[in-house]
């Protein structure tokens, strides 16, 4: 008689440490959060220029996650300038679903205040996923963990008090 086939989690947990499996990792995170994630996700990056976010699928599934109660907040240490570069698809998503988007810019010397490690990157999904960023190679995903979750969240709350507006949906010029 044959067992019954496994269940699997949408993804898989857990440390990774190679530069695929990090960036199949994110891509997965961010395709999962964007189809079922809740009312608010936030995404923490550098630039954001390394994450997928020209990927048709992803933008599809943001599109239809992207309801007027529903909010993205987004932190970068930059300006935005490279992600507009590099992810042209995105900004065209952003300047249609504005209303969803809350984008500032933190100071990264921030992260350098902190006296215990902080990931360069965060994916969280509240009430589904936590993804950890640490380096280019090395990422840590938890699925419903409220522990996790919590440290994260307030985290990026302590850092986005502290970071000013930034990745308007259009830019206007004299």
């Amino acid at each position: 008689m044959s067992s019954p086939p496994a269940t699997q989690d949408p993804l898989p947990t857990g440390l990774v440490e190679s530069a695929e499996e990090a960036r199949q990792m994110l891509r997965q995170a961010l395709q999962l959060a964007a189809e079922q994630g809740g009312r608010e996700l936030c995404w923490l990056d550098p630039d954001f220029t390394s994450w997928p976010l020209s990927d048709p699928a992803l933008l599809d599934a943001l599109h239809r996650w992207a309801l007027p109660h529903r909010k993205l907040r987004l932190l970068a240490a930059t300006d935005y300038e490279a992600l507009r570069r590099v992810h042209p698809r995105f900004v065209q998503w952003r300047q249609l679903h504005d209303h969803v988007i809350d984008a500032r810019a933190y100071d990264p010397a921030e992260m350098l205040e902190r006296s215990t490690p902080a990931p360069q990157g965060l994916v969280l999904a509240p009430g589904l996923l936590t993804m950890k960023l640490w380096t280019p190679a090395r990422a840590s995903l938890s699925l419903h963990d409220t522990r996790e979750e919590a440290m994260a969240h307030e985290w990026f709350d302590a850092i986005e008090q502290r970071s000013a507006a930034s990745f308007a949906s259009s830019t206007l010029g004299l």
